[in-house]
């Protein structure tokens, strides 16, 4: 929950006097005080009533149960952030990304993305999964919309290689599949060996969701294969590998656009790295978003993969261009 405060730019106490509202941009949020829209700030986390922000300071401190009734509020912390310089940036990278326009996949695959998003959306047991994964906040690494994504653009792919235009019971439970394995191949993303670890995790998730034994297994077999450059599992069974091979492109799907007007800004802004800091290393990291161009794993994601790496790339061109002038 977060709420709306009287903030004062130094240490010291703040006491909460009205009941809050919230308007979400993005991964920022702006606060809004007696109607009237103030402070825009970085939401780090909010677990358990504790809330942990970046905007101009740091702030950390715990919300009560009740919204009506607020406790002083205490500024720990104060830690100068280029607020505006990443507003600026992010806005220019969509701007620029709007110009490139969207890969190709999305125009011509429009309507098994759209059914997979409509059955993400109505499935309760994909609502349950993301109620898991959006509790454990920015230790997701690229952040919630990232697993959205990739858990919708998953389950597209599923209906595409089965090559159906009516996906039967047993397609749209492959897709519930690639659905689960999405939401949850980056829930111990800022970790060592995230993908490994994660596979863990969601076996112990998972435990109590209903589903097979073999099911679970695809899962988290898709989970510890999703990670680029790494030695990979081969499975016997075809629909395993579809499905491994599914979250897989999926998430480098995310190496294109998204990479410079999400993910990029949703992995540094919690850190507090300024901008400057980043512009030497960007270059560089292009060359990597590069050597994913020829890693796709599915017929479909060998067809689409390097048409979002290639606008990935003239956008991430483009801003450093920008921002280096």
């Amino acid at each position: 929950m977060i709420g709306c405060f009287d903030f004062f730019p130094k240490l010291g106490r703040s006491s909460f006097r009205r009941k809050p509202e919230s308007r979400n941009i993005g991964r920022f949020w702006t606060l809004v005080f007696a109607g009237v829209t103030g402070l825009t700030i970085y939401c780090e986390s909010v677990t358990d009533g504790s809330f942990r922000a970046f905007a101009g300071m740091t702030t950390s401190g715990r919300f009560p149960n009740s919204p009506d009734v607020f406790p002083f509020f205490t500024v720990t912390e104060v830690k100068p952030l280029q607020d505006c310089e990443y507003r600026l940036a992010i806005d220019l990278a969509r701007r620029i990304a709007a110009e490139v326009g969207p890969p190709r996949f999305y125009i011509e695959k429009e309507q098994e993305v759209d059914l997979s998003r409509s059955l993400f959306e109505e499935e309760p047991l994909v609502a349950e999964g993301l109620q898991i994964v959006e509790g454990r906040g920015d230790r997701l690494g690229h952040g919630i919309s990232h697993a959205r994504k990739v858990a919708i653009d998953a389950g597209a792919l599923i209906l595409i290689e089965a090559e159906t235009s009516k996906p039967d019971g047993r397609i749209r439970r492959r897709v519930l599949l690639a659905h689960l394995s999405g939401l949850l191949h980056d829930i111990r993303r800022t970790e060592q060996d995230h993908a490994a670890r994660g596979a863990e995790e969601a076996a112990a998730i998972l435990t109590s969701f209903p589903l097979g034994d073999e099911e679970r297994a695809e899962i988290t077999g898709a989970i510890g294969n999703h990670e680029a450059f790494r030695p990979c599992t081969n499975f016997r069974d075809r629909e395993a590998q579809r499905l491994s091979d599914s979250l897989y492109d999926a998430d480098k799907f995310r190496w294109g656009p998204d990479n410079f007007t999400e993910t990029l800004w949703a992995m540094i802004i919690p850190r507090g790295i300024p901008l400057r800091a980043l512009l030497p290393r960007f270059l560089p990291g292009l060359e990597g978003i590069r050597k994913i161009r020829e890693s796709f794993r599915t017929d479909t994601g060998r067809e689409y993969g390097p048409d979002f790496i290639d606008r990935g790339l003239e956008i991430g061109r483009r801003l450093h261009g920008e921002l280096t002038k």
